[in-house]
């Protein structure tokens, strides 16, 4: 089953970098005006540089999974470029990444974004006391979600099993959305079929526990192996880079 393309604002990444006032905004450690050279440096022809730019992406932009006034732009940016060629070459793995090229990786970091601003996410903040309404980054996140599934959802049929499975598992977060909730069923099969059925027990559990929040059957669906085992060391024969520098030093784990 093909999901529908939802209609969106066309966006084109290069218009992201020289529309947004990057020096306005912020990252984890501090203004953001060196973010365009970490989202051009992601379709870098050396395997390092690439590989430091994901790093600082995850580490900088990112950090530890918390959303920054630079983030969203990032993020369009990082949609913007999914279709690229570039985005089919390898990159360095951390010991406990998941495997797959740049495309994956950069589509498991949309997924981290979508789900720091999803309803659980929210639900949470709300419960600390902090009204994520009242977070400008985590508002504009939810703003341009139905652009990030616009893009995301070209990969759902991908030919590369790593892209594929990427590619389901960054749009269940984007389905809290209420603009885009109405294409759950028509993912569901997908949860099923590729991420319950995948080798990672993560994939199996985030699909069994979108599909149960979904209201959806998940008999005979259970996750299978380790939860705390790492992903298979041959897949991952390569560290990442590690900045450190500036004052941080973004050596995972955190």
């Amino acid at each position: 089953m093909t999901l529908p393309q939802e209609a969106t604002e066309p966006f084109d990444p290069a218009e992201v970098l020289a529309r947004t006032a990057w020096s306005a905004l912020d990252h984890a450690f501090g203004t953001a005006e060196g973010v365009p050279q970490i989202l051009l440096d992601l379709l870098d022809t050396d395997l390092r540089v690439r590989s430091k730019a994901l790093s600082r992406l995850h580490h900088v932009v990112h950090h530890q999974n918390t959303l920054y006034t630079a983030t969203a732009p990032a993020a369009l940016y990082v949609a913007g470029i999914l279709g690229y060629a570039q985005t089919l070459e390898v990159v360095e793995k951390e010991p406990r990444a998941f495997p797959g090229p740049m495309r994956a990786e950069l589509l498991g970091w949309l997924d981290s974004v979508a789900n720091a601003a999803a309803d659980e996410t929210a639900a949470t903040m709300r419960r600390f006391g902090f009204p994520p309404e009242e977070y400008p980054p985590f508002v504009e996140v939810c703003r341009i979600r139905p652009q990030l599934f616009h893009a995301v959802s070209w990969f759902l049929h991908d030919l590369d099993p790593d892209v594929r499975a990427a590619a389901v598992s960054a749009c269940i977060p984007l389905l809290d959305d209420p603009r885009l909730i109405h294409h759950r069923d028509a993912l569901a099969p997908m949860l099923r079929d590729s991420l319950a059925a995948s080798a990672l027990w993560q994939y199996q559990e985030r699909a069994i526990d979108a599909l149960e929040s979904w209201g959806q059957d998940t008999t005979g669906l259970e996750v299978r192996g380790e939860r705390y085992a790492f992903c298979e060391a041959e897949h991952h024969p390569q560290p990442w880079v590690v900045e450190s520098q500036n004052g941080y030093d973004t050596d995972p784990p955190f």
